[in-house]
């Protein structure tokens, strides 16, 4: 049996819908772009919504909006995918890595104390869709406004620390009943194609940035600024008499096709209304199977507060080193199941290296990552391939410890 670790859904609604936006003649940013917009807005309470290429993007662009650039600082997890601490760097802010909690998410009491005057935004990242403590950060926030330095008209407006969440897993996601999206200031999902609900590549920054914001006037300048900075997008300019444009902005090229949101346009709704209670389904199955297991750490999912987007189920074995680890993949992929690891943490990677950072300084992220296995998990999986990934993994392992 060959089990892939993540392919895209794709059904006829999708093939329908891309089908519609190949047949309208419009193919680049335009209507199904708006359309994925509110329907982000209506799933997840979100104020405003804009489409981008890349969640990257999205959060490059949230960083420039909150003018943060050479010689502020952006705190991160050491634990994340690469593209966390690169859109920081590409703004010109240096990258201020701190560790991780048991969960895999970011530290609270790390993040206090690596909180200086140059402190502009921190990039919490909801590790496999397991929210933040965001209370507790927000709480941590406001204790620390007074060291708060403030240099642009956003960051006087907001009067404290920019909170921009990474949640590139976690659409789906809930927070003390709410979804995800609706949070913290800035949200910015992934719609690659390993996620729950993907557009093949893009994003989306959802806002909800409290008064004196107005989140309709920032989305019109982001929508902007995600163009070029060019004051009519192509589809306002290909109406007649149209043509007429200037450029206010510096902006960006990072605006999402019509093509590609149409793929979101048919899975959103379906995946808020049943695709997602088939990841819990599966989600729930791995912990039945794995509880059992004494070498077993299982990820979290659910407590009083939060709830997974169940985007990755992040197994973990008890004492294993490294290079078990490593041997226990080959050996499973030996029998046809594709598993992951999530994520390397950032300083050991060699551009993360050659700035200074060593993994040494994070021991909670060695430690969640050298026992880490990521096991598939989407909805086209049946019974028969469940059983027979968890048989394989079990297998795998018990024969190694």
């Amino acid at each position: 049996m060959k089990i892939p670790f993540s392919p895209p859904y794709i059904n006829q609604d999708v093939i329908k819908e891309v089908n519609s936006a190949l047949e309208s003649g419009w193919i680049t940013t335009g209507p199904k772009v708006k359309l994925l917009e509110e329907l982000v807005c209506k799933y997840t309470l979100a104020q405003n919504t804009l489409c981008v290429n890349s969640a990257t993007s999205g959060l490059m662009l949230a960083l420039k909006w909150y003018g943060i650039g050479v010689g502020d600082e952006v705190i991160i997890p050491a634990y994340t995918y690469a593209a966390t601490a690169l859109a920081v760097i590409h703004v010109g802010a240096t990258p201020v890595m701190v560790d991780v909690e048991a969960d895999f998410n970011i530290s609270i009491k790390q993040i206090e104390k690596a909180i200086t005057q140059k402190t502009k935004a921190i990039i919490p990242v909801d590790f496999a869709g397991w929210p933040c403590n965001y209370d507790e950060l927000l709480n941590l926030l406001e204790k620390k406004q007074n060291i708060f330095t403030p240099s642009t008209e956003n960051q006087i407006k907001l009067g404290r620390i920019l909170i921009l969440s990474d949640s590139a897993h976690s659409i789906g996601a809930t927070y003390k009943e709410q979804y995800l999206g609706s949070i913290t200031d800035i949200t910015v999902f992934s719609f690659h194609a390993v996620k729950n609900v993907t557009t093949a590549e893009g994003g989306a920054v959802c806002l909800n940035l409290p008064k004196p914001f107005n989140n309709q006037d920032e989305y019109n300048y982001l929508r902007c600024f995600s163009l070029n900075g060019q004051t009519k997008d192509a589809f306002t300019k290909s109406k007649a008499g149209g043509w007429r444009y200037d450029i206010i902005y510096p902006g960006l090229k990072i605006n999402m096709p019509d093509i590609l949101a149409a793929i979101g346009v048919a899975q959103l709704p379906e995946y808020f209304e049943k695709t997602l209670d088939t990841r819990v389904n599966i989600y729930e199955f791995y912990h039945q199977f794995f509880k059992t297991k004494p070498w077993a750490i299982l990820p979290p999912y659910e407590d009083e507060d939060k709830k997974s987007s169940c985007h990755l189920y992040a197994l973990r074995i008890k004492g294993i080193s490294e290079s078990t680890r490593d041997t226990i993949i080959e050996d499973i992929s030996k029998n046809g199941v594709a598993v992951n690891v999530h994520f390397q943490p950032l300083p050991t990677l060699s551009l993360f290296k050659e700035m200074g950072f060593n993994i040494a300084d994070y021991p909670m992220a060695y430690n969640n990552y050298k026992c880490e296995i990521s096991l598939p998990i989407y909805p086209q999986l049946t019974q028969e391939e469940l059983e027979y990934i968890v048989s394989t993994v079990a297998n795998a392992i018990e024969s190694q410890i």
